[in-house]
């Protein structure tokens, strides 16, 4: 089975600066791309940030020039680096990765259980 689980969240001040983290574990024959997103209360979950296997990046407006996607291959992790937080970012995080499990051809989409990052003074 594959898992992912994020770490790195919690409390922070406006202007304040977290880093999330997303561990992909399990039996993992390739990734294709591992991303972030969030869903504040009340609201839909939206995406925040991707990474694909290149290297290729995608923002959400919002978030561009503040928040940094990259990823550790070796350790199947991608982090997300969040500077100039807002009382806007305030959200429970989610990961997701598209998978290839060992054994099989196609991909899979999985998704972390979410941390929550609060941001206020």
């Amino acid at each position: 089975q594959v898992q992912l689980v994020e770490s790195g969240g919690g409390l922070v001040q406006p202007g304040g600066s977290l880093r999330l983290s997303c561990a992909a574990s399990g039996s993992i024959f390739s990734i294709y791309v591992m991303g972030w997103y969030r869903q504040a209360p009340g609201k839909q979950r939206d995406l925040v940030a991707t990474i694909t296997s290149g290297g290729n990046t995608n923002y959400e407006d919002s978030v561009k020039g503040r928040f940094t996607i990259s990823k550790d291959n070796a350790k199947n992790t991608v982090y997300l680096q969040m500077n100039s937080l807002k009382s806007a970012d305030t959200a429970v995080y989610y990961c997701t990765a598209q998978i290839v499990p060992t054994g099989r051809r196609d991909g899979m989409d999985y998704w972390g259980k979410g941390t929550l990052v609060t941001v206020s003074s």
